[in-house]
């Protein structure tokens, strides 16, 4: 054997190498659940899994009472000035742009401020928006419990003889599994919304 067909082998050898190494590397990068999402992907989070929390009918309800519905989450208060209101007001308007599938469409309002929501007092808000609308009233310590599940932010903030409440304005989505998906931003509109909604929708077709 020449030296000159020597050196040729070792050549292709090691042009081949990193062939071989990329064919028996690890898998390939898993592929994005959702495209052009104006909301944030949450499809890998392992947090907001589940909750245990009384409606205002004194009904304990999980996230297994909601399978088969899309879920939107939201975390708010009744006395809240803007945030809340528009957050709902978007959802009615989510809910009817969705057209025959807004009825796979289920919205809990999980209240930050138990010392002055009462159940009748958010029954009453949620009737305004939308009687299908769902509000759960968590005692103060299964607040403390749900927030750090779902990683969301309150505080109560002193206004001269009375307090408002500073909190997270993020939207959950959950598709009919049970399963956090994504979460839609709050200067989202509800077109936006409605669109990053249907990539949820498909996944349960």
């Amino acid at each position: 054997m020449n030296a000159s067909f020597s050196r040729r082998q070792l050549l292709l050898a090691m042009l081949a190498t990193p062939l071989v190494l990329s064919a028996c590397g690890d898998k390939a990068p898993k592929q994005p659940a959702f495209r052009n999402l104006e909301g944030v992907d949450m499809s890998s989070a392992d947090f907001a899994k589940d909750f245990s929390l009384l409606d205002t009918e004194g009904q304990r309800r999980t996230m297994a009472d909601y399978r088969g519905k899309i879920v939107l989450i939201f975390f708010g208060f009744t006395q809240c000035p803007d945030v809340c209101p528009t957050a709902l007001t978007r959802a009615v308007e989510i809910k009817e742009q969705l057209g025959e599938d807004g009825d796979k469409l289920q919205v809990l309002f999980i209240s930050i401020d138990p010392e002055r929501d009462t159940p009748e007092l958010l029954r009453a808000y949620m009737q305004a928006f939308d009687p299908g609308f769902v509000a759960l009233r968590p005692t103060e310590e299964e607040l403390a419990k749900t927030a750090s599940d779902f990683k969301v932010f309150y505080q109560k903030v002193p206004t001269g003889s009375s307090y408002t409440m500073d909190h997270s304005a993020l939207t959950y989505v959950y598709d009919t599994q049970g399963k956090l998906q994504i979460a839609l931003r709050h200067t989202q509109t509800a077109e936006e919304a409605v669109a990053d909604i249907r990539q949820v929708l498909a996944l349960s077709k």
